[in-house]
């Protein structure tokens, strides 16, 4: 059990990730390819991707063990972290002492190789190899699957702010899942050892994560700036599927757009910018709640929305992909609707 101890400083101070975090990825998605659990989600992406990764990548796994404690500075909580290069460079910059604590800590649970001991003392060689095989790693087994990774952590964000909306910061924290127990002022989370984090005015960052799994993640040092992440729920559009391959098309010729056309799918389309749910949708374009799930269905395949579930209830939201169809049809100040 993981305990997070809040002040009422800290409820004030409490924010969810603006997106999915590269390294957190990596570093989650790394230690899930080698677990067997989890299959119904990521069967597919496992089959997909094992047999296209190089040899650079699978060093990674050393560090990034299935189960335990993985080092701290894999997932730098400071820096520039909007881009994987940005985020690649706050890592290659852990002090020293920071790799020798957390990769000492490493090797009392798991015998590590041998370049692991330079990487420790800072060699520079080590960093480097260690930034190249995160890089490679992140185009070979995530780069194909990112939008789908954004576009569900999006769509988990605004569940979040749903939930910030109608309950405040108690109400965030009431809904993150059946792993969460608010009871004030600790929130208690499934966790695979007893940890205590006290957060003492800091706040703390709620980071979805696509990879993240079975349960939620926090830094072994309490002493770094507190994160707190969780994983997503999975929606069945993701379920299953592997990635596109590069330049494909639909079978028709038209692209994944076509079947979009009609004044009723647009409109559901602008319904979810914000975010919304099947009743919401169907009251609002006065539908009935089937039609709007096979509308649905349709901007699912296409990549425009993305849908997740909480208590019962499917949430629609837009992709970037949508967004950006949406914007277009701003741009051109009329709507690109035909007949329904």
């Amino acid at each position: 059990m993981l305990r997070v101890h809040f002040t009422s400083e800290d409820l004030a101070r409490v924010r969810v990730a603006p997106g999915p975090d590269f390294l957190w990825e990596i570093s989650n998605s790394v230690q899930t390819l080698q677990r067997r659990d989890g299959e119904r989600v990521f069967g597919a992406w496992r089959r997909w991707v094992r047999p296209r990764l190089s040899d650079t990548p699978r060093l990674l796994s050393s560090l990034l063990p299935p189960r335990g404690y993985s080092p701290d500075f894999l997932t730098p909580t400071t820096g520039d972290r909007a881009t994987l290069q940005a985020a690649l460079d706050t890592l290659m910059s852990t002090p020293r002492p920071r790799l020798r604590t957390d990769l000492t800590h490493l090797a009392a649970s798991f015998q590590l190789p041998s370049w692991v001991g330079s990487l420790a003392g800072g060699g520079t060689d080590s960093l480097r190899r260690l930034g190249g095989a995160l890089g490679t790693y992140q185009r070979e087994a995530l780069a194909p699957y990112w939008q789908r990774v954004h576009a569900h952590i999006d769509a988990d964000r605004a569940v979040r702010l749903h939930s910030l909306l109608d309950g405040g910061t108690e109400g965030l924290l009431n809904g993150l899942g059946p792993q969460f127990r608010w009871r004030p002022p600790v929130l208690e989370v499934a966790y695979p050892v007893d940890q205590q984090l006290r957060l003492c005015g800091r706040g703390l960052v709620l980071q979805p994560s696509f990879f993240c799994w079975p349960t939620p993640i926090t830094l072994a040092d309490g002493d770094l700036p507190p994160v707190l992440v969780y994983p997503i729920h999975h929606a069945a559009d993701w379920a299953g599927t592997a990635a596109p391959a590069p330049g494909s098309r639909s079978s028709d010729g038209a692209g994944p757009l076509g079947p979009l056309l009609g004044h009723t799918r647009a409109g559901i389309l602008r319904a979810t910018r914000t975010g919304c749910s099947t009743v919401e949708a169907a009251r609002l374009l006065a539908v009935t709640h089937p039609a709007v799930s096979q509308h649905l269905n349709v901007l699912r395949a296409a990549g425009l929305v993305a849908t997740v579930r909480k208590a019962g209830r499917s949430f629609h939201i837009a992709t970037a992909e949508g967004r950006a169809l949406l914007a277009a049809e701003e741009r051109a100040g009329s709507s690109p609707e035909r007949g329904a």
